[in-house]
């Protein structure tokens, strides 16, 4: 990571410098060639008006000049002058850029390149008051020739900008990546990682899917620790009454009662397996993508009704009460959801006591009720409650033969729906469970 962050750097700078260089060699060639051609207005407007008003050719008298040309031209463009050349052999005039513009405004210039020489011309013209033109002249340089001249001290100057934007990028890098480092090293949070604002809420994110990732694998380990114990039992209570009955060490009425235990651990057995089945399905699989409009006063009617036998045995009173109310959801989903509830709220309730049902439109949510005068739930394990295989009261939980998974499917099956749930409940006066489904779209 580090390397390729250095030759990235090293890449950008690179190019700036290439870019910068060229750039201001541009900029500068630009600024001369404006000097020069102000400096060649500036001579010939000196000579205008002192040497060449009304002059002869024979009596012009020029300044010794170096690397300038003058060039005196008639109305017509024959060239009456010229310092650097014969008249005679000189073409007429009258069609140079520089010429005709004095001609027609005053004044006028231009540039002209030599491939031959490698060199541009610039030209200055102004127009006299005779009409006649006096052209100014020099050749320079071209823009390659400066570059080429200046190439040992530009690359002399471009390796030592590397050189120095090689040590800022190895510092850069190491500043930009030790952060990312401390972090990989610190992931528990032992310790305050000093970084830059930009990259705090990457470490925070870093540092809540690490701390969720350690949750999730605690929960699996102790979901793994619990699963063994609660096979555990049921298969040892069966492996010892059958032990004894294959040695016959039981009599006819032990085999009866034995046979009766051994029924019992085996349905709790595959009670305890479909259960965890159940919830490895939610935990892998996503089905909201079966979901459809779901009747949930008419499933919890049917669950009711199905379960009054149940709440009859335990001396319970079971009732339901609500309004035609739709959801997003399976059918099933729906029905595992009421039966984990109500089967709970039998189970934990008193005798005499009584379980509640209700379905009904709340604003623009659904909100299913179960209520029950049980045992209760004391504060302190109201949060836990909804954990895989947590129990308030152990003893109670084995001998009323839940499996400890119901209220953890119920979870699971909220969340997939986007419900919320929520929670009331007192120690020997009851518990509440709400569960609040969202409006149907359209």
């Amino acid at each position: 990571m580090k390397k390729k962050i250095n030759i990235q750097l090293v890449g950008i700078a690179s190019i700036a410098i290439i870019l910068t260089l060229l750039s201001v060699s541009a900029i500068f060639y630009d600024l001369f060639q404006k000097q020069v051609i102000e400096d060649l207005k500036t001579t010939a407007r000196i000579l205008s008006n002192e040497m060449f008003v009304g002059a002869e050719e024979e009596n012009i008298n020029l300044p010794n000049i170096e690397n300038l040309r003058i060039t005196l031209i008639n109305r017509d463009g024959t060239v009456e002058y010229d310092s650097n050349a014969s008249i005679g052999t000189m073409d007429n005039h009258s069609d140079r850029e520089e010429v005709h513009e004095a001609i027609d405004a005053g004044e006028g210039y231009a540039i002209r390149r030599s491939d031959t020489l490698d060199k541009n011309a610039f030209y200055y013209a102004v127009r006299l008051e005779d009409g006649s033109v006096l052209r100014v002249a020099k050749e320079t340089n071209s823009i390659l020739s400066i570059f080429n001249s200046a190439v040992p001290v530009i690359c002399i100057l471009a390796a030592l900008l590397f050189l120095l934007c090689m040590v800022l990028a190895h510092f850069l890098t190491i500043k930009l990546v030790k952060p990312i480092e401390d972090l990989a090293n610190n992931l528990d949070g032992t310790k305050e990682i000093d970084t830059y604002n930009e990259l705090k809420p990457f470490m925070n994110t870093i540092y809540k899917q690490h701390e969720d990732i350690m949750k999730s694998a605690r929960m699996r380990q102790d979901f793994t620790a619990n699963v063994s114990h609660e096979l555990k039992t049921p298969l040892t209570s069966i492996s010892g009454y059958s032990e004894l009955i294959e040695n016959g060490m039981a009599t006819e009425e032990d085999t009866t009662r034995f046979a009766h235990e051994i029924h019992k651990n085996a349905t709790r057995l595959l009670t305890l397996i479909n259960d965890i089945i159940r919830l490895s399905e939610l935990d892998v699989t996503d089905v909201s993508n079966a979901f459809e409009k779901v009747n949930l006063y008419q499933i919890a009617e049917t669950c009711v009704d199905m379960l009054q036998l149940n709440a009859e045995n335990h001396k319970v009173s079971l009732t339901f009460w609500g309004e035609p109310c739709e959801v997003m959801a399976t059918k099933e989903m729906m029905e595992e959801l009421l039966y984990n509830l109500c089967d709970n709220a039998i189970r934990y309730n008193n005798e005499n006591g009584t379980v509640h049902v209700s379905v009904k439109h709340i604003e623009d949510t659904v909100v299913l009720t179960v209520k029950d005068t049980g045992i209760g739930i004391p504060k302190e394990h109201q949060e836990r409650i909804f954990e895989r295989f947590y129990r308030v009261d152990k003893s109670r939980s084995k001998s009323t033969g839940g499996t400890g998974l119901g209220l953890a499917i119920v979870k699971h099956i909220v969340a997939q729906c986007n419900a919320k749930m929520e929670l009331r409940s007192e120690v020997l006066k009851g518990t509440e469970i709400k569960i609040i489904f969202p409006r149907i779209q359209g």
